[in-house]
């Protein structure tokens, strides 16, 4: 069970909220059904409170109306995945015991294949990532899941920069040593030079992280 609430807020009720947030993971559920020419794909983030899966971010099937949707704690293979911080593949639904069927029927799609992996950071599992009816072309020379699972990562790992970005107040940068796990500068560096010698789909998705980032630490602003 997370030890924060992670839901974001609904921007859909309150115009007044920033987008960032919903942005950043439409992105991911983007890339990741682009990159396996999936029929969906979506974010369920778990409510603190109540322990619920709710939709945070569609897309392909479902995306003009799931968002916001909530699913009872341990619901179907997202909530087996969010209880055990395990990914799981499952190629043929129908002999899945684990695949909650009347959910899905309810969202309008029955997928007949689904991968799903958890956002985890820390020691608590923020949600989970799944990729519904993904294409059987060969994407790369990482397993669906190794991909599915770094896409599953950076989505957990942008989520806290959020959440901390929202919580401390700006400073200015001090002189003297911090934590290289901690220094931002030192990790947008980290981050340059691993661009130069990432593949293609890495590098598209560093790009659109670092995009929300921007938006975040800027407030929006252009050129700022």
């Amino acid at each position: 069970m997370p030890l924060q609430n992670y839901s974001l807020p609904d921007t859909r009720t309150d115009p007044t909220v920033s987008l960032t947030e919903r942005q950043l993971l439409h992105s991911v559920v983007e890339i990741a059904r682009n990159v396996f020419g999936a029929a969906a794909s979506s974010i369920f983030l778990i409510d603190d409170d109540s322990g619920e899966l709710v939709f945070e971010a569609v897309a392909g099937e479902g995306d003009a109306h799931l968002p916001g949707t909530r699913f009872p704690a341990g619901t179907g293979i997202a909530g087996w995945v969010a209880t055990s911080g395990q990914p799981m593949y499952v190629d043929d639904l129908s002999g899945s015991t684990r695949f909650a069927r009347d959910a899905a029927a309810s969202t309008g799609y029955v997928p007949d294949s689904l991968m799903a992996a958890p956002l985890i950071r820390g020691e608590d599992c923020l949600g989970v990532l799944e990729v519904l009816d993904a294409s059987q072309t060969s994407r790369s020379e990482l397993t669906d899941l190794d991909l599915l699972g770094l896409l599953a990562v950076q989505a957990a790992i942008s989520l806290e920069i959020f959440i901390r970005a929202r919580r401390r107040p700006a400073v200015p940068r001090q002189a003297g040593p911090r934590p290289a796990a901690d220094d931002p500068y030192l990790l947008v560096d980290r981050i340059g030079e691993g661009l130069s010698t990432a593949d293609p789909a890495a590098v598209t998705l560093a790009t659109t992280l670092l995009k929300a980032a921007a938006d975040v630490v800027t407030g929006g602003r252009p050129n700022a």
